[in-house]
């Protein structure tokens, strides 16, 4: 169930020691667990009233928002009760390491994911930060004509080595085309969840 401020009624708080369900976040981008923490009704409805993750924090018997000490706040993708309405599912977008170690997570995991996201976020944020020593800022910043011509050419040199036998040519080239395609998505404004929510609806 997606919870919002209209059917936290419906949640097991009473179920739970002293009021409180465990809130198990997960990075909405990658999928990786970042941390577990405690939320009452209140820290809940805070939680989506402001759109900043925040918990029961047992330790300090309040409300605490992740991040309100190190800025490395959680923002509020969604929440999700379980079946039995008595543990929650966030997903969230991270400002930085997670965990108070100064790890990604708080079982020491790298927050990556997958690896084109990971390329992918990286990209939008030289799109969205401009570089002088990025390729990536100085490609975007010549403009969406060159940014697709270098698409072209990389797909025309992936064409050429795949005539050939020569593997380590051929995959470079393949990556060569990937990266820039990735670049031509960000620049148009899309991302490769668009393309793949397209190829899922042809094969429905």
């Amino acid at each position: 169930m997606t919870i919002s401020s209209d059917n936290i009624k419906e949640l097991n708080f009473e179920k739970a020691a002293n009021g409180l369900l465990p809130a198990i976040v997960q990075d909405a981008d990658t999928r990786v667990v970042l941390m577990q923490g405690y939320m009452d009704r209140e820290a809940l409805e805070k939680t989506l009233s402001t759109n900043l993750v925040t918990f029961f924090s047992r330790s300090k018997q309040r409300l605490w928002t992740k991040g309100e000490s190190s800025e490395n706040f959680l923002h509020l993708v969604s929440a999700a009760a379980d079946c039995d309405r008595d543990s929650i599912l966030v997903q969230a977008r991270p400002d930085g390491p997670t965990c108070h170690t100064g790890d990604d997570t708080c079982w020491n995991d790298v927050n990556q994911g997958e690896f084109f996201d990971h390329l992918e976020r990286t990209i939008q944020h030289r799109r969205d930060n401009p570089s002088e020593k990025s390729y990536t800022s100085q490609l975007l910043a010549r403009g969406i004509n060159k940014v697709a011509q270098k698409v072209g050419e990389e797909a025309v040199e992936l064409v050429i080595e795949a005539k050939d036998d020569d593997r380590d040519l051929f995959l470079g080239e393949a990556a060569d085309l990937m990266y820039h395609y990735i670049v031509l998505l960000a620049a148009k404004g899309y991302n490769l969840e668009d393309v793949r929510e397209v190829l899922r609806s042809r094969h429905k």
